[in-house]
């Protein structure tokens, strides 16, 4: 079995998915993981598909074949076995949240990548602060540390940045 990596984006309308499912079905395709959502009146997702090896060739032309009509802009990854797993002692959970400024993502992921803390998955979202209206950010992160990695060091860093940016971080075991 292949594991492709599938990221597709179009216009919100109603079908996209049944669009992106039939010929993954049709293809002996198991749908294993997605993150899908409306953004800013687009439709975009991540999906991750198994489908038997002699298959893989035939699935994408069915999927070019969507972006060919113009439903969906489908890009498709071979994705490597070798990406997943990884010692559960070595994960971490962040969330984040205050004022929402420019830069926030960008530096919190700088610290993180001068100490070659991987970030598996990333959920952000802008919302409005309960009495004054104000836009707050907030992000939950899960994060794989590297072995021989000192877990207080890595919190410092990340509190530092955290009173330098006003915003509430916590950093704890997944």
């Amino acid at each position: 079995m292949a594991t492709l990596v599938l990221t597709v984006i179009g216009t919100d309308t109603s079908g996209l998915v049944d669009a992106l499912a039939e010929p993954i079905a049709r293809h002996g395709g198991s749908w294993d993981r997605s993150h899908m959502a409306r953004l800013a009146g687009q439709f975009a997702g991540i999906v991750v598909v198994s489908v038997p090896d002699d298959n893989v060739t035939a699935l994408q032309a069915s999927l070019e074949g969507l972006n060919a009509q113009g439903l969906l802009d489908v890009q498709v990854a071979i994705a490597s076995s070798s990406t997943e797993g990884g010692p559960p002692e070595n994960v971490l959970r962040l969330e984040l949240i205050g004022q929402n400024r420019p830069g926030i993502i960008s530096e919190i992921s700088a610290a993180l990548a001068t100490q070659n803390v991987s970030i598996l998955e990333l959920e952000t979202n802008t919302t409005s602060a309960p009495m004054s209206g104000e836009p707050l950010f907030e992000a939950k992160a899960t994060l794989r540390v590297p072995d021989g990695l000192a877990l207080d060091q890595l919190r410092e860093t990340l509190e530092d940045i955290a009173n330098e940016l006003m915003v509430d971080l916590d950093l704890r075991p997944e």
